[in-house]
């Protein structure tokens, strides 16, 4: 349910098997993304039990898979297989609350306590203070409720996530962990990751259409874009059909790998509970950047970032992160981390090149590290710029 590279040492949500043969689709030219195959397998190497990637550009699409999907069974990743995403969620619930904004329904300028009065209070926050745009971009201080240490050994260690694997919790009280601490910071002062930010943010989507969040992010972004591998799965536990399995180590280096498939996302909602495939997000970040979803001025907006000073070459905007790769070449897009599952994806500003890429362990491997392989070939290098 974050960015991972912002996040590096705090709590995670957002958090050696054979290599599977490549799955291509039609378009690009025999070997335009060998270093991306290459570097999805050295992932696998590096102990993930696999791997799967897809890139959509001018030339078409292609897909890579590597290692195994079910450690027990040795059957391989595929890459058709759905995943949770965790804090790629963000982006769509951004581009909603903008599509909002553009409708006149509400302004990103708005106090939260317009459409939440009351909820973000004690310890010094103060939802008076903070606007619905400081949600967005993590500028609002609001303490994140992943950083309880009640709340991370009742679902992030491993006798915790056992016993509270199948719990369901409401956004209510997702927020109220988070105001049991005081604020990180004053609003505007700093930049912080919160997940409850994202948590806020659904539930103004919910107050100012009087439906859940869920619905409104599936009728304006999942249904039109034909998504068809993208959910809400709510309190549902299971993955959907085609999936592999998920597995953690809980953070212990070299400890016991453990099958976290099944879990009630409800500890993430707007956060991060979404689930998908590499296709889907290859589309919808197309389709974002490529001017499909939000008009102009609310894509400016959406493009428009702070410093994130802990992580050089990392900016965010409105739930969509702008990195610099070692290359110097810029590309837009999220990542997310969840127990056994951490997501990345990548586009050129224009969304005409897109990649995303899941690994299914959560104690290896670097999403960037594909990215970088991808967006910085001598070919793409021209057409991907900020």
């Amino acid at each position: 349910m974050r960015v991972r590279t912002a996040l590096t040492g705090t709590a995670v949500l957002l958090l050696s098997a054979a290599l599977a043969g490549p799955a291509l689709a039609a378009g690009p030219a025999p070997g335009a993304h060998t270093r991306t195959r290459a570097a999805v397998r050295a992932a696998v190497a590096a102990g993930v039990p696999g791997a799967t990637a897809t890139v959509r550009d001018v030339h078409g699409t292609w897909s890579t898979a590597a290692g195994v999907g079910d450690i027990r069974t040795g059957r391989p990743r595929s890459a058709h297989d759905r995943y949770r995403v965790a804090s790629i969620t963000k982006t769509f619930v951004a581009t909603v609350l903008l599509q909002l904004a553009a409708e006149d329904r509400l302004s990103l300028d708005d106090p939260v306590d317009t459409w939440l009065p009351g909820l973000v209070r004690g310890h010094g926050h103060d939802g008076r203070r903070i606007s619905v745009r400081r949600l967005l971009n993590h500028t609002s201080g609001i303490r994140d409720y992943l950083t309880d240490d009640d709340f991370r050994r009742d679902h992030f260690t491993e006798d915790g996530f056992f016993r509270h694997r199948y719990d369901t919790l409401a956004p209510r009280d997702l927020v109220a962990v988070a105001m049991r601490h005081a604020p990180a910071f004053a609003p505007g002062a700093s930049w912080g990751y919160s997940n409850t930010n994202y948590v806020l943010a659904g539930m103004v989507i919910e107050r100012v259409t009087g439906r859940p969040y869920a619905t409104e992010v599936t009728r304006r972004i999942i249904t039109p874009l034909r998504l068809t591998a993208t959910s809400l799965p709510g309190t549902r536990t299971g993955l959907p059909r085609p999936s592999g399995r998920a597995y953690s180590t809980f953070g212990v280096p070299g400890g016991p790998v453990h099958d976290v498939t099944a879990l009630n996302p409800s500890l993430a909602y707007a956060a991060g509970e979404m689930i998908s495939d590499s296709a889907d997000l290859t589309r919808f970040y197309g389709a974002l950047l490529g001017g499909r979803l939000l008009p102009p001025r609310q894509l400016r907006e959406m493009k428009t970032t702070v410093r994130v000073k802990a992580v050089p070459g990392l900016r965010y905007g409105l739930g969509l992160t702008d990195t610099r790769l070692a290359c110097g070449t810029h590309v837009w897009g999220h990542s997310g981390e969840i127990p056994g599952s951490v997501s990345g994806t990548a586009a050129s500003a224009d969304g005409r090149h897109t990649l995303a890429v899941n690994f299914d362990g959560d104690w290896a491997g670097d999403t960037t590290a594909v990215a970088e392989e991808e967006f910085c070939q001598p070919e793409t290098r021209e057409s991907t710029g900020r």
